[in-house]
């Protein structure tokens, strides 16, 4: 499957300068497509599907969740170029911090409202 919420850079970008480096873009993706799922699923609504008619500024929103699940599949996948564990720890708190926001936005009725009325 093609990641749709958001692309590779994303995820390296969030998981910071130290992450792992070799990993291809087929694991990209499915760390991508895993993410989706889990939007998805949250917020009992297929983003994914209906991806074309979302406002651009929601996209971002998905790309901020999808990016930030996926930077935390991929510091877990190998720690080791991290200066320190706190570093990677850091680095997942953000992360986790961000997606657990974007989730709540997404799962918001009035959220979805609000999203109607801008398209």
């Amino acid at each position: 499957m093609t990641a749709t919420l958001c692309a590779s850079g994303a995820v390296i970008l969030k998981a910071g300068k130290n992450a792992p480096t070799l990993i291809t873009e087929a694991q990209y993706d499915q760390l991508i497509n895993q993410a989706e799922a889990f939007i998805n699923t949250s917020s009992r609504y297929d983003w994914v599907t209906n991806y074309a008619s979302i406002p651009a500024t929601t996209k971002q929103i998905l790309e901020d969740a999808a990016s930030s699940m996926a930077a935390i599949a991929l510091i877990n996948y190998d720690m080791s170029g991290y200066t320190s564990r706190t570093e990677s720890q850091v680095m997942l708190d953000v992360n986790w911090s961000r997606l657990v926001e974007c989730i709540n936005l997404l799962r918001d009725d009035k959220f979805r409202t609000f999203i109607k009325q801008g398209s």
